[in-house]
């Protein structure tokens, strides 16, 4: 009776799933992929997997990459630092050339290799690849204690003012699946270091994406109680950061979220990528693993 009651609770998920699949089909997701799930072998191996079941059941998925903690441990092989300022590396010419090697070669190719691994047909780019992603460098503004504005120079950290969606939409209306690197290129062929939140979210605007899906090292947006969040509105969103309940790291991923619905994605995903396939059961399940954002008035709770 339990192998049968298996079964049974196998056939209840996949019915759960198919009226999601038939609604998705076809349309576009950019997973944003990073932290904890890039780093443990068997939620690599279940992130491949979802990847490759969502391009099998007609869905388009983008996969755009981060690899802060891959950069760090090749400049400490390298002897060398790269200083931080909230958050941001300061990126040198010289840090530039280790981060191009690292994000743009070994981190977007071991990931390339892991979806083919598991059937799928996986093509790496970075943002220079047919111009993918036209940046310009990132003017980032502190306020000092005095209320005094300081422009701070990180370097070659970019932010993205265009995405060339010919070039992806190549690959999404046939069998591959892209898998992008966060790195831009501005009109004199400079190279920039892009946070990965932006550039998923820049390329799910650009393409008019159905979901946006940002996997992080975090259960979701909590409220005052430490409650998770499963459906907000733009406009609770916007309250939350007002009244401090979303606040200090959470911001930036809530504000690339937030900022791809309001630019017409349909609804944004903050997703714990600690949790085992964390991307189909945010997709294909009622409840979800994660908080959803959206400008639709009925969102789930």
């Amino acid at each position: 009776m339990p192998h049968q009651q298996t079964g049974i609770d196998k056939a209840q998920i996949l019915t759960e799933a198919l009226p999601y699949i038939q609604r998705f089909a076809g349309k576009t997701l950019v997973v944003k992929y990073g932290g904890n799930a890039m780093t443990d072998p068997e939620l690599e191996s279940s992130f491949a997997r979802d990847i490759v079941l969502l391009k099998t059941v007609g869905l388009n998925p983008i996969v755009v990459h981060g690899g802060g903690p891959q950069v760090d441990s090749m400049l400490k092989q390298l002897g060398r630092e790269s200083d931080r300022i909230d958050g941001m590396r300061v990126t040198d010419p010289a840090t530039m050339e280790v981060v191009e090697m690292v994000l743009g070669g070994s981190v977007n190719k071991s990931i390339v290799n892991l979806i083919n691994q598991h059937g799928g047909r996986a093509i790496g780019l970075t943002g220079k690849d047919g111009n993918l992603i036209r940046a310009q460098k990132l003017l980032m503004q502190k306020t000092t204690e005095t209320g005094e504005v300081q422009q701070i120079d990180l370097g070659l950290v970019g932010e993205v003012i265009g995405v060339k969606t010919d070039v992806l939409e190549m690959f999404t209306s046939s069998d591959f699946i892209p898998v992008i690197a966060p790195l831009g290129v501005d009109d004199a062929g400079n190279t920039y270091n892009i946070n990965a939140d932006l550039v998923a979210g820049k390329v799910a605007e650009a393409l008019g994406a159905e979901k946006l899906i940002l996997l992080t090292n975090i259960t979701g947006v909590l409220d005052e109680n430490k409650k998770l969040l499963t459906g907000l509105t733009t406009q609770e969103v916007d309250r939350l950061i007002d009244t401090g309940v979303i606040y200090g790291g959470m911001i930036p991923k809530v504000g690339c979220a937030l900022d791809a619905v309001k630019g017409g994605v349909i609804s944004a995903h903050i997703v714990d990528g600690r949790v085992p396939h964390a991307t189909l059961l945010e997709i294909f399940t009622d409840h979800g693993v994660g908080t959803l954002i959206t400008n639709r008035v009925h969102v789930r709770k």
